[in-house]
């Protein structure tokens, strides 16, 4: 049995590993002065670099957190590594030859052991793209490469990006790979193949075109794969599944290939598929990074941030392009939340002819894709622009209401400066004086409601976001989102016209589109599904503060938290009701409107009773 690697080899390992070439694969850094370097650190979120690096030295330590160490210990960080494990990708960096001695420090042993589980897995995916790559040459792959060809990728293309092919072979991959010394065991882990019914392994992927996805070292750590032959019934994009060594929410394809022009530009262009990188890279756009079966999210931009060096005194471009159709659209307002989550600034490239990249350059050539890009335009304005498309403008109720709606993104904004702008050019856009509109944008940002008429409906009042009401909405909300299995039969119960808060009635009418809280499981698809069926900006944002914000209660949530939760709710808006009606009773006049004023009077006693057992229910359990 092998033992450990001799100190002198480690030794030598760090001696002639640059520690600042390792770390500027993850992070950009720039001169801090004195020698030293300085980048975001990729450890805990921060606006402000205060991760340190000493290339004199060989050694990293960040302010911000605490962590630091050597290069080894910032590839067991980063990339979740053992010590051997950072040890040999160093030494096989640098080209040396490790050696290892038995437990009781005997004699060197000339040969390595048995490789990390990481080493072994990526070792695994190397030579199931040169296995894949091989097969794209042969006559079965043809689909496969006129595929890339009626898309515009000859064989040169195909090369730069290890575009493969894999055969219409059950096994065919698992065979070639057991015969390089894999196991069982690795194969299934990494994703590669997987046991059929029979119990013996057989391959991923059959009969597709593939893509080879890397890590930002440049390692292949999965595939993508795209269904070309119509009696394949499976879906039509393919990826590895989640393994040791792929994350999905983690990778960007290309970002091997990008992320020098990333930090050196300070842009990045996020686009949808695999052939829009490429499309986008051949057209002179090099920055170009798509995301790999998932939807963009934070552990994307904590990558991006770190490139780009996106922090208050260097602030980058995001340049998202989407499909000009419904779906795209969709996806650029749900990048809009995210656009919080940069200092830089973020826009939204959109195809007047409702083409992607790949599409763009094929029909109008490599400047078009360009152009594009060029052509970018600020993402709040698109954002401003989607929402008041929705109401007529040329009616009162229209324009109040789509004031409403457009305030809060205005609100959002962190450019603080850019706020007076943006609504004198709301107030353009809608045909208003820019006084409502200021207050209305200035109560958004306060969390309160905008006075006066123009802000909201004279019939209701709406509570202010720190209000009990609005509380109570808030809490019969997260528990919908976090614990819809406990709190679904209770909350699907309790009717819409119960919330008051606007923001909050949207969210309730999103939970109730996506099915009810009664039907979910829980979990991210629950909570997608949840912002994907909000109708408006304001509404996702919340969906996104309400599924991680904890709930108002210590230890876990049981029926009876439920229970009390949805009586206060119920409790706060009967009650304002009984204060409307009694308002209206006062107007009525008994002698001309008699059976009006009973009716009303008998409303009024109902309500009252009501009242009074949620508050019993509401007082029993807190």
């Amino acid at each position: 049995m092998a033992g450990r690697i001799r100190d002198e080899d480690i030794a030598l390992v760090r001696e002639r590993t640059s520690i600042a070439e390792i770390i500027s694969e993850t992070v950009t850094l720039r001169s801090a002065g004195g020698g030293n370097l300085k980048g975001l650190c990729p450890f805990h979120d921060e606006k402000s670099p205060s991760f340190n690096v000493s290339p004199a030295r060989n050694v990293w330590y960040c302010f911000g957190c605490g962590a630091g160490g050597d290069a080894i210990k910032f590839l067991m960080d980063a990339e979740h590594l053992s010590f051997v494990e950072a040890v040999e990708r160093l030494a096989a960096r640098a080209g040396l030859q490790l050696r290892y001695v038995e437990d009781d420090r005997s004699t060197p042993r000339p040969h390595r052991p048995q490789q990390g589980q990481r080493q072994r897995l990526v070792a695994a995916h190397t030579a199931a793209v040169e296995f894949y790559t091989a097969q794209l040459a042969t006559a079965g792959a043809r689909p496969a490469r006129e595929f890339l060809a009626e898309r515009g990728f000859d064989r040169a293309a195909a090369q730069r990006y290890g575009c493969g092919f894999a055969p219409d072979g059950w096994d065919l991959l698992t065979k070639h790979l057991r015969q390089r010394g894999f196991s069982h065991d690795e194969l299934v882990t990494a994703g590669l193949s997987r046991p059929a019914r029979s119990g013996s392994l057989i391959d991923r992927f059959r009969r597709r075109l593939l893509w080879p996805i890397r890590d930002l070292t440049g390692d292949v750590v999965g595939f993508g794969a795209r269904k070309l032959f119509a009696d394949d019934d499976g879906p039509k994009y393919l990826n590895t599944p989640e393994t040791p060594i792929y994350k999905k929410s983690h990778v960007l394809y290309g970002i091997d290939q990008a992320k020098r022009e990333i930090a050196k530009q300070g842009r990045v262009v996020v686009v949808e598929g695999y052939t829009d990188v490429m499309a986008c890279h051949l057209a002179g756009v090099p920055t170009a990074v798509a995301t790999c079966g998932t939807a963009f999210g934070a552990d994307h931009i904590g990558v991006l941030r770190r490139l780009l060096l996106d922090t208050d005194a260097v602030a980058g471009e995001i340049i998202f392009t989407f499909d000009g159709d419904a779906a795209g659209q969709k996806a650029a307002l749900r990048a809009f939340d995210d656009d919080q989550r940069f200092v830089g600034r973020t826009f939204i490239a959109v195809s007047p002819d409702n083409m992607d990249p790949c599409e763009l350059r094929l029909a109008k050539g490599d400047l078009a894709v360009r152009d594009l890009v060029a052509r970018r335009e600020p993402l709040v304005d698109f954002a401003l622009r989607h929402v008041i498309s929705r109401y007529d403008l040329d009616t009162v109720d229209g324009r109040v209401e789509a004031m409403r709606r457009a305030a809060p993104l205005v609100a959002k904004l962190k450019d603080r400066e850019k706020r007076p702008e943006y609504v004198r050019k709301l107030a353009g856009d809608l045909g208003m004086e820019i006084e409502p509109v200021q207050r209305a944008v200035q109560a958004a940002a306060s969390g309160r409601p905008a006075d006066g008429p123009a802000a909201r409906p004279a019939q209701r009042t709406e509570p202010s976001v720190d209000s009990p009401q609005s509380m109570v909405e808030r809490e019969a909300l997260k528990l919908a989102l976090q614990e819809p299995v406990l709190a679904g039969p209770m909350f699907d119960a309790v009717e819409a016209g119960d919330y008051r808060h606007p923001v909050h009635v949207a969210v309730r009418a999103a939970i109730a589109a996506a099915g009810g809280a009664a039907s979910a499981a829980g979990g991210a698809v629950w909570i997608e599904s949840v912002r994907d069926a909000c109708e408006d900006l304001a509404a996702q944002a919340l969906v996104g503060e309400l599924a991680v914000e904890p709930l108002r209660i210590d230890g876990e949530p049981d029926p009876r938290y439920v229970s009390v939760t949805m009586a206060r709710l119920q409790w706060g808006s009967v009650t304002a009701r009984i204060r409307e009606l009694k308002s209206r009773i006062q107007r009525i006049n008994p002698v001309n409107n008699k059976d009006e004023y009973f009716a009303a009077f008998g409303e009024l006693l109902s309500l009252e009773q009501h009242a009074r057992a949620l508050r019993e229910q509401a007082a029993g359990g807190l």
